[in-house]
């Protein structure tokens, strides 16, 4: 696959990028300033804002698939969309938060008192961008929430996937690595089972 990466030179972004060309895939990595990105072989870099959306069109022209991994209080989905359709691509995958995930049935995570409050206004953006994806019915969209706590770590492969609940092990800690949550993401775009849905993996 072609696959074009927004955010490509994050924390999550990076190590999606590894994860695909790991799998022999082509990536189009897209930041504001493509010059920070290393050059890499089956990596062309592409310089891009998502408010620009001609601009980000024309960098994700001939892509399979657009992973945007970029923070949600930089773009909404509505930023994001046009673009997608004026290049023609279908399928989206977005790197989603825990904000929205549910501790009990109706109840979110990001509701709850304990959530941080330094954490919200993200968090809240991310679950405004979900709710803008699921009135979308012309892309073949992902939202892919990690756990609560989202962090560098190990690339184990073994993890548990979730529809809209929040996981969490025996010991109560919900958490995933960025390296892992790479792989569930890519898994996902070579076999999709969550079209226009959201899931959620932790260990």
């Amino acid at each position: 696959m072609n696959i074009a990466i927004i955010g490509a030179s994050g924390n999550v972004g990076s190590r999606i990028l590894d994860e695909a060309l790991r799998r022999g895939h082509s990536v189009v990595a897209i930041a504001r300033d493509a010059a920070r990105l290393p050059e890499r072989a089956g990596v062309t870099a592409r310089s891009a804002d998502v408010k620009d959306g001609a601009a980000l069109a024309a960098a994700i022209r001939g892509a399979d698939a657009v992973v945007s991994s970029g923070r949600f209080a930089s773009y909404t989905a509505a930023d994001l969309l046009p673009a997608l359709k004026q290049a023609g691509v279908k399928r989206l995958a977005v790197v989603g938060g825990a904000g929205s995930l549910e501790i009990a049935p109706g109840k979110a995570l990001i509701d709850t008192p304990e959530f941080p409050a330094e954490y919200k206004p993200e968090a809240s953006a991310g679950r405004d961008f979900l709710n803008e994806l699921r009135a979308v019915g012309d892309i073949d969209w992902t939202f892919l929430s990690p756990s609560a706590l989202f962090v560098a770590g190990e690339r184990t492969g073994k993890f548990r996937l979730g529809n809209d609940q929040l996981l969490a092990g025996d010991d109560g800690k919900s958490w995933i690595s960025y390296e892992d949550y790479a792989i569930a993401l890519l898994d996902e775009l070579e076999q999709p089972r969550h079209v226009r849905a959201r899931f959620t993996v932790g260990y």
